[in-house]
């Protein structure tokens, strides 16, 4: 797929055979990241009617993208300010933050032109998409001296525009990797002896807590804060402090780390155990756990909730909230309060809850007990906008659903003494207009890669059963 940059913008006298480019956005970009109008520098921006009409719909709608379709609608009337309407359809400049004007911003109204025979445009106008398309189609013939350029997230509309002879690209300003095999594990394995490649090493001891002290430059990988280091003979180090020319590891106990448990849960691997090191960790405010399906992320992140909540008294209560398709759409129509509205698209939770009991005499009984003692509160994305919760450990669920602004919407909402634990498969991405590269768990995973209060774990393997690692391995 062709990517967009953002092109800078400089000096030149066009060529004879110089096109002037405008980028058309679909709705799924402006809902994606309400600031794309801003990100295609000197040339054109085109929002189509169609797509301004789909907002309108969408804005009132109980969808978790109903406030980025408000906040899109606002910055396109900023943005548009007073023109006049002959200035709005041929393009606005755009005004930018730093008093520079670059590009502008158009709205395309689709009036009839008689002069353009219907059979140009091949495709039946029953669809929103196929109406965006033959109004390009229709432009591109009225000026061939200019190129339309369609981004959308829709892989089927992109092969829809290209079937018809125009060019369309993905929505890629704020992919940060190329390849989700590039984003980091959280931890380094490496074959023999860590300490055979490394020449000197200064080494302190403070009561229990033994580091190393390192040159940066004898590491043949990339370092970041929170890392682990493991080698075939048991060593596991863990990153705390990065300078520019040295790393601090603190060396860790594999027995320790295995025999930790966060209310009655004890790790199944190593995987695990690096996992709860992060979540029970009262410096790290951020911890991003990833894996296959049943790789354990749910029930470690509870556990860990649980036990900080219950027995240190870190937090004092824990949130829950996940996104699905149609769950914030069909949230106001059942019966009961928020936390009931919820129950059912939560129903991983519960189960992880029973799992944490199943060697209790009554289960039923102490699943009843917790939930009444444990300040557990389930919250929709929709009325998490505007908040901030303090002394919290927030769980998101599915986080590979989210976009990157709905990412961030909710990661703000932390206050003080709170901690964010976002919870995904790549694998599993239920939206439409998303991938793992544009996904708001990758977008987050890599941004905070260097984050000295946060730290990630790709978990390995499938715990669960050896018919789900069957099933993960081989369908």
């Amino acid at each position: 797929m062709t990517k967009t940059t953002r092109l800078n913008s400089v000096n030149r006298t066009p060529s004879p055979d110089f096109k002037s480019k405008t980028y058309v956005l679909d709705t799924n970009v402006l809902i994606h990241d309400p600031n794309s109008l801003m990100n295609f520098d000197e040339h054109q921006v085109a929002i189509p009617i169609t797509v301004l009409e789909e907002l309108d719909k969408l804005k009132s709608s109980k969808q978790t993208a109903a406030a980025d379709c408000r906040q899109v609608i606002r910055r396109i009337d900023e943005l548009i300010g007073d023109a006049p309407p002959d200035q709005v359809e041929q393009g606005v400049p755009i005004h930018r933050h730093d008093h520079q004007t670059k590009g502008n911003i158009a709205i395309f109204m689709n009036h009839p032109d008689a002069k353009v025979s219907p059979l140009n445009t091949p495709l039946p106008n029953n669809l929103n998409d196929n109406k965006i398309i033959n109004q390009l189609i229709q432009l591109q013939q009225q000026a061939p001296h200019k190129e339309f350029i369609l981004v959308t997230k829709d892989i089927n509309m992109r092969l829809k525009a290209r079937g018809c002879g125009l060019r369309s690209e993905d929505y890629h300003t704020d992919q940060v990797v190329s390849d989700i095999d590039l984003l980091p594990q959280g931890f380094v394995e490496l074959e023999g002896s860590f300490w055979d490649s490394i020449s000197n090493v200064e080494t302190l001891t403070e009561g229990k807590h033994t580091r190393h002290i390192i040159p940066k430059d004898t590491l043949s990988h990339e370092v970041y804060y929170n890392q682990f280091i493991i080698d075939s003979y048991g060593f596991i180090g863990k990153v705390i402090e990065i300078t520019e020319h040295s790393v601090t590891l603190e060396d860790m106990s594999k027995d320790i780390l295995m025999a930790r448990d966060a209310w009655g849960l004890k790790p199944r691997d190593i995987y695990q155990a690096l996992s709860l090191n992060l979540l029970l960790d009262p410096n790290i405010h951020l911890v991003t756990l990833t894996g296959s399906a049943g790789s354990g992320k749910t029930i470690l992140a509870l556990a860990a909730a649980i036990e900080q909540t219950m027995n240190s008294k870190l937090y004092r209560r824990i949130i829950v909230t996940r996104t699905i398709q149609g769950l914030d759409e069909d949230i106001g129509f059942l019966p009961g309060t928020e936390e009931e509205k919820m129950e059912p698209w939560l129903g991983a939770i519960s189960d992880n809850l029973e799992a944490l009991h199943d060697d209790d005499e009554c289960t039923d009984g102490s699943l009843d007990y917790l939930l009444q003692k444990v300040p557990l509160q389930f919250k929709s994305l929709n009325y998490m906008r505007g908040r901030s919760f303090q002394q919290s450990i927030i769980l998101i669920d599915e986080s590979q659903n989210l976009t990157p602004h709905q990412i961030k919407t909710i990661i703000t909402r932390a206050g003080a003494g709170s901690k964010v634990v976002c919870l995904g498969n790549l694998s599993q991405i239920d939206t439409a207009y998303m991938n793992p590269i544009s996904s708001g768990l990758t977008y987050l995973t890599a941004r905070f890669r260097q984050f000295p209060l946060g730290g990630t774990i790709q978990l390995q393997g499938v715990p669960r059963s050896q018919l789900a690692e069957f099933a993960e391995q081989n369908l």
